[in-house]
């Protein structure tokens, strides 16, 4: 059997909206299941994100610190960001996020990976980004004001062995984060010679 995930569509027979606010939609879809019966699936609609993973030139990946009020944790995490433009580029994304969480830039930039956060939910899909060739941004380049929860973001170098080492320990639990690190580390034993372009479609 060949093992790749495919686009599907089953009929819906009726979708009713919940709950919309300005970042999400929650609906109540009426899916015909293929032995013709009906079954309701809750769906949450997300805009997407995109996610960066940061290597510097020693082979550190480069971490935040951020509260997530869901889960009432400050959590370690790489860059990432909402796909709040709609018709962005993704690596354009990418780039303005690491530079507005970070104040980095980088010169090369790869597909690492395409997640469904949580498909059995949500739509939401996140772009993972390989970022490499960095350089801090100049002080008078970076305007970006952080408010809220990035306005104390602390943020550390750590030796990408030591991230996946925290990540199996169960140290660090951000999903994509934890995506990330996993693929960057087989990537980089790799020589990273099997990654995708930047600009690579969506499937």
């Amino acid at each position: 059997m060949h093992v790749r995930d495919t686009a599907d569509k089953w009929e819906v027979v009726s979708s009713t909206e919940r709950l919309r606010t300005r970042l999400l939609k929650v609906t109540t879809d009426a899916v015909r299941m293929p032995d013709g019966e009906v079954a309701e699936r809750d769906l949450i609609s997300h805009p997407g994100s995109v996610v960066v993973v940061a290597l510097d030139e020693r082979g550190r990946v480069l971490l935040l610190r951020q509260y997530r009020h869901a889960v009432r944790h400050l959590l370690w995490e790489v860059p990432a960001g909402l796909r709040d433009r709609p018709g962005e580029p993704l690596v354009d994304l990418a780039a303005r996020e690491l530079a507005e969480e970070t104040g980095y830039r980088a010169d090369t930039w790869h597909t690492l990976l395409d997640l469904f956060i949580t498909p059995g939910a949500s739509d939401e899909r996140s772009r993972v980004f390989l970022a490499r060739g960095l350089s801090a941004i100049p002080p008078e380049e970076n305007h970006y004001v952080r408010m809220h929860e990035e306005a104390d973001m602390p943020t550390v170098w750590m030796p990408l062995e030591e991230a996946v080492q925290r990540v199996l320990s169960g140290m660090i639990h951000n999903s994509p984060t934890v995506a990330g690190i996993l693929a960057a580390y087989m990537a980089s034993a790799e020589g990273f010679a099997r990654l995708r372009p930047a600009d690579a479609p969506e499937e």
